[in-house]
């Protein structure tokens, strides 16, 4: 068992995985991510970043500026002590567009490379582009449109369809660079931005698809549309902003020139403030230019990107969700065997024509099977909210925010029967989705309700059951060898399942 293993403290984790280290050296921020595994849905146990600003005077003078580097050199050798503690034996840095561009990135890399006690690369731009279109392939499935990562020396530009990159370009409108080839003049940045994004030949292609938006400050941008918007589920990952919107807060944030000011504005750290009107504004000009269908923000970028081409070809075609699902299960569910069963045992409810579902909805509703009896060792009392909480903030992939929210209420309702329990956060989640999605929660946690007042919890029991629908009769058939478990509590749960389908509940035993 590895250090980190020890250190996190339980016989139930994926104890044959080797954490990996991804020391990531921007023109902005330095930052240690360490993941539990290369795996399709990696886990971050530790991440830590300092916003040291490398590439703030690099546009100016060709130079990494002295303070700068001493701040990362101090980073990187912090960062090796603490991947030698959590016994990370697989460390990877990675530089990009100011080191890649400075006159003493050369002797950078060497002070560096000695403190971080592991080689660096220094990424090409087209190569920090591939990374980046394999960190939101890391993250979503089927991916289709154009994503941005910007930095603070450089934005890259990616066209992705099919799993696959198609174009890609680096330019020169990292935060850090504009304030630097501006003197910090935001009405001068406008034009050298628009002449940039004009020279990109196939950003037409972008129109009408999603853009990914990958990058700190652009995720500041979103906490803050977040804050402004009064939305309830403080998740990254996922959250769309349609185009007239964003277009509309990037101009507000980079009118206001003080983040500071607007609401969460405090919260985000002063580095950050410093280059987000920047970041804004590359943003707003970007999406007039493009007219993309909306805006995605990804949280997953070049380090999940590297995580990702490291894996073998079979495991990056596995569904994002469902591998995290499954981790999380054997880590925390009584029985991941328990929990597949449950997949295969509503597919049986879901047979029927007024329950039919998508593709997606169907996958969502294993995904749930497989989430369903992560609150077990909570009280009683508390089970169904603290599993809410849990799964709608979980480090999900290969999910938006509707399907994030139906996960989150379908658990709940495993836990939680009755509308009078529901909280206040379950009740402004609600108001997020559906009321499809409200209807295939409940369905879900009351058949995870049920099942589970005949399994016990346990693996092996409710494959030997049967749901079938005879008319207007849903029928559980149970064998003779559990007949036992048949009961009140039993028969209340599944004619509440029942009506909720909209037929009349049976039991039979001895089938």
């Amino acid at each position: 068992m590895t250090r980190l293993n020890e250190l996190l403290g339980s016989e139930r984790r994926l104890s044959d995985l080797e954490p990996i280290g991804v020391i990531d050296i921007g023109s902005n921020s330095v930052r240690l991510v360490v993941y539990e595994g290369a795996v399709r849905a990696p886990t971050p146990v530790f991440n830590e970043k300092v916003l040291c600003g490398l590439g703030r005077s690099v546009a100016s003078t060709g130079t990494l500026a002295p303070d700068a580097v001493e701040r990362a050199i101090h980073a990187l050798t912090r960062f090796k002590t603490i991947a030698h503690v959590l016994g990370v034996k697989n460390l990877k840095a990675i530089a990009t567009a100011a080191v890649r561009e400075a006159s003493n990135g050369r002797e950078f890399l060497r002070r560096g490379e000695e403190a971080a006690g592991c080689k660096i690369d220094v990424l090409s731009g087209e190569v920090e582009a591939q990374l980046a279109a394999q960190g939101i392939m890391m993250g979503f499935v089927d991916a289709d449109g154009i994503a941005g990562d910007l930095g603070g020396g450089s934005l890259e530009l990616i066209d992705l369809a099919a799993g696959r990159l198609h174009d890609a370009m680096t330019l020169p409108l990292g935060g850090l660079r504009l304030i630097d080839t501006t003197g910090n003049k935001l009405e001068k940045a406008v034009d050298v931005i628009d002449q940039a994004i004009a020279g990109v030949p196939w950003l037409k292609k972008g129109q009408g698809r999603a853009f990914y938006a990958v990058g700190g400050t652009w995720r500041a941008l979103a906490k803050l549309h977040m804050e402004a918007s009064n939305y309830p589920l403080r998740v990254m990952q996922g959250y769309v902003i349609q185009t007239r919107a964003a277009i509309d807060f990037s101009e507000l944030v980079r009118r206001t020139k003080k983040p500071q000011m607007l609401a969460g504005g405090a919260a985000i750290a002063r580095a950050r403030r410093e280059v987000l009107p920047f970041g804004a504004l590359v943003l707003e000009r970007l999406l007039r230019q493009l007219q993309p269908s909306e805006v995605i923000f990804s949280v997953f970028g070049i380090r999940e990107g590297l995580i990702y081409g490291l894996l073998p070809a079979i495991e990056q075609r596995r569904d994002p969700l469902i591998s995290f699902c499954e981790d999380y299960a054997s880590l925390r569910a009584r029985s991941v065997e328990h929990a597949r069963e449950l997949c295969r045992w509503t597919d049986q409810l879901f047979a029927l024509p007024d329950l039919v579902e998508t593709a997606d909805e169907c996958r969502l509703r294993h995904a749930a099977c497989l989430l369903s009896d992560v609150g077990w060792r909570a009280h009683p009392d508390y089970r169904g909210e603290q599993s809410l909480n849990t799964i709608a903030h979980a480090g999900l992939g290969g999910v938006d925010h509707a399907g994030r929210i139906f996960l989150a209420l379908a658990v709940y309702h495993r836990h939680e029967s009755s509308e009078e329990d529901g909280e206040q956060l379950s009740e402004r989640l609600r108001a997020l989705v559906t009321k499809r999605v409200q209807k295939r929660a409940k369905i879900v946690g009351a058949a995870v309700r049920t099942a589970h007042m005949l399994s016990i919890g346990t693996a092996g029991v409710i494959d030997e059951t049967r749901l079938i629908y005879e008319g207007d009769k849903l029928v559980l058939e149970i064998p003779q060898q559990y007949a036992g478990l048949d009961g009140e509590r039993l028969r209340r749960r599944f004619e509440q399942l029942a009506a909720l389908v909209g037929k009349t509940g049976a039991i039979r035993l001895g089938g």
